[in-house]
């Protein structure tokens, strides 16, 4: 029953994940955009440069806070990590004791003999 909820938790994340993936890699491009225009921006000592880096830094700011919502996308590929992660635990099958009285007999046995 666990492997049912991490295959439909894993598949409303693929779906979140696919319908935010180009949002996502906009957001990343303008963050970029923004990062280079920063470090241009501080670099530079002509007044020219600076203030177009800085209206190209103002666009690229724009762009990124208009691809917030990318962020769902980011969400749902931890989620997907974490599916991914504990999709093999939840295969594990517990062991079950026998319910042979003799072998039982023996284990506590074994344990009273090891506590001396």
């Amino acid at each position: 029953m666990k492997k049912f909820g991490y295959l439909l938790l894993g598949g409303v994340a693929v779906i979140v994940l696919l319908s935010n993936l180009a949002p996502m890699i906009a957001l990343a491009l303008s963050l970029v955009i923004l990062y280079y225009a920063y470090r241009g921006f501080v670099k530079t000592n002509s007044t020219f440069n600076k203030v177009l880096l800085a209206v190209i830094g103002v666009i690229a700011l724009f762009a990124s806070a208009s691809n917030i919502p990318a962020v769902l996308g980011f969400v749902a590929l931890y989620v997907l990590y974490v599916v991914f992660k504990n999709w093999n635990k939840a295969s594990k099958v517990k062991e079950k004791e026998d319910a042979d009285p003799f072998t039982n007999f023996e284990k506590e046995w074994k344990n009273l003999k090891g506590n001396y």
